[in-house]
C-alpha cells in the first residue's frame, strides 16, 4: 500500500462498522483537532496475531479514562473490531492502529463533555519503522525539548497531545541527518526518543530510565522480562547525561521499532553488539511464536 494515507484502498472501522479508507472523515470542528482530546494504540500483527493485543486495547480505555474521555466499547468489542479490519483488507503482517477521540458536537471550547467519544481501527502493512537501522544502528540527536513533569499532563496515557514536541524533535533531528531524537526529563535525567523506550548496556548488564514521567511501553515491559528470563540484571533507573559516555551497547523498543539498536546519541557512539543482536532476535522470535 502507498500513496496519501487519505487516499487509499481498503476498509476501515469506524464507530462500529466498516466503511470504505476513503469515506473515514471527521468533520472540521471535531474536538480533537482543537483541544488534542485523543488518545490511540499503535500494534503489530504477525501471521495474522497482534502481539499483545488485548494490552493494547485495555491501554486505550486506560488512556481515555486518563483524559477523562470514557471509550464507549468494552475489551471485547476493540478486539473484534481489530480482526475484522485485518480480515476484511487481507492483512496478516500489519500495522494496526486503534484511535479514540472527541468529536463534533454541542461543545466548541474547552469542555467537550456534550460531545460524543468516537472510535476507529485502521491497519495497513508497515514495514521497519527506522528502515537499515536494525543492521547499522539508528543516529539520534538529543532534543531541545524535556518530557514533562506527571503533574502537568497524564504523561501514563498514550495520548495524542503528548506527541506534539516528538513530533517537532524528530522533524529537526532528521533536518540534520539523523532518524531521531532523544529526549531527557524535567528533571534532566534521559527518558526516552520520540516514539520509543530506549536501553543501554554496560558491562553485560542493562539499564534502562525509569517509567515514572514516560509511558511504560508495551514493548519495553515485554524486553524486560525477556532480558531477565536469560539472566541478565536490568535496572530501572534514574540515568543521568554524564553516563552515556560510559555504555557500551544501545537500542529502542516500541511496537513501531520493535528492537532497533542504537550507533549514535549526539556525540556518543555505541556498538550493535551482541547482546543487542540477541535480543531483537529473541524479540522476533516471540511476535512470530
Amino acid at each position: 500500500m502507498a500513496g496519501s494515507y487519505d487516499d487509499r484502498d481498503g476498509m476501515i472501522w469506524m464507530d462500529g462498522k466498516l466503511v470504505p479508507w476513503r469515506d473515514a472523515n471527521v468533520h472540521i470542528l471535531s474536538h480533537a483537532l482543537h483541544y488534542a482530546s485523543s488518545v490511540f494504540e499503535g500494534e503489530r500483527a504477525y501471521n495474522g496475531t497482534i502481539f499483545k493485543s488485548r494490552a493494547h486495547s485495555e491501554r486505550l480505555l486506560n488512556s481515555g479514562v486518563a483524559l477523562d474521555m470514557p471509550i464507549p466499547y468494552t475489551v471485547d468489542e476493540i478486539e473484534a473490531a481489530k480482526i475484522e479490519v485485518l480480515q476484511a483488507n487481507g492483512l496478516t503482517d500489519a500495522y494496526v492502529r486503534a484511535v479514540a477521540w472527541r468529536g463534533a458536537g454541542e461543545d466548541m471550547g474547552v469542555s467537550s463533555m456534550k460531545n460524543p467519544v468516537r472510535m476507529a481501527v485502521a491497519a495497513w502493512g508497515w514495514g521497519a519503522y527506522y528502515g537499515d537501522a536494525k543492521m547499522k544502528g539508528a543516529k539520534l540527536d538529543i532534543a531541545k525539548w524535556k518530557r514533562p513533569s506527571p503533574e502537568t499532563i497524564p504523561t501514563h496515557a498514550k495520548a495524542a497531545g503528548l506527541y506534539m514536541i516528538c513530533t517537532m524533535s524528530k522533524h529537526a533531528a532528521e533536518a540534520k541527518g539523523f532518524s531521531d531524537a532523544m529526549f531527557f526529563d524535567y528533571r534532566g535525567y534521559v527518558a526516552e526518543a520520540t516514539g520509543a523506550n530506549i536501553f543501554f548496556v554496560k558491562d553485560g548488564e542493562v539499564h534502562t530510565p525509569d517509567p515514572d514521567c514516560i509511558l511504560n511501553g508495551i514493548t519495553r515491559q515485554t524486553v524486560i522480562g525477556l532480558l531477565r528470563e536469560k539472566g541478565i540484571t536490568v535496572h530501572e533507573r534514574h540515568i543521568e547525561p554524564g553516563e552515556l559516555e560510559g555504555f557500551q551497547q544501545c537500542w529502542l523498543t516500541g511496537t513501531a521499532a520493535e528492537v532497533t539498536p542504537v550507533g549514535v546519541i549526539g556525540d556518543y557512539s555505541f556498538e550493535v553488539g551482541a547482546l543487542t543482536r540477541d535480543i531483537a532476535e529473541t524479540y522476533e522470535k516471540l511476535v512470530r511464536a
